[in-house]
């Protein structure tokens, strides 16, 4: 289960490690307007808008990640292949933000896919060798 934790962690620190980049790009776009930064973020263009759009994605994806590593953690389902769907979801979401970034929108989107995919994935493991009402069967 640490490695669940860890995973969860890492993932909840990224979206506010993603804000870097979008806060360089408003500081190149005539310095970080810190009184109304939704509105001139809002006007970034390029580099700043592909890393305005990987930050907020990052929030999105850590509420699919989230529930699914609290979903399998509350009904005891942790296994080794939960762990390494979740390692798999963190290292996806650091690649598809640098890709964001580096305007690699085909693999970006592939990196998404195996982010989303493991999420999901970890969140299936719950259900797995469940027994309906001590029936015997498993899904």
């Amino acid at each position: 289960m640490n490695t669940l934790l860890i995973c969860l962690f890492v993932a909840m620190l990224l979206p506010y490690l993603a804000k870097g980049p979008v806060a360089w790009a408003m500081a190149k776009a005539g310095g970080y307007d810190n009184n109304h930064p939704r509105a001139q973020q809002a006007q970034l263009t390029g580099f700043g808008a592909r890393a305005l759009a990987g930050h907020q994605n990052a929030f999105e994806s850590l509420l699919v990640f989230g529930l699914a590593v609290l979903v399998v953690i509350a009904t005891g389902k942790v296994n080794p292949t939960t762990e390494w769907l979740a390692i798999t979801h963190v290292a996806a979401r650091f690649v598809y933000h640098i890709l964001y970034l580096a305007n690699k929108g085909t693999l970006r989107s592939l990196s998404w896919f195996v982010a989303i995919f493991s999420a999901f994935g970890i969140f299936f493991q719950a259900f797995l060798m469940l027994d309906i009402k001590g029936s015997g069967r498993v899904f």
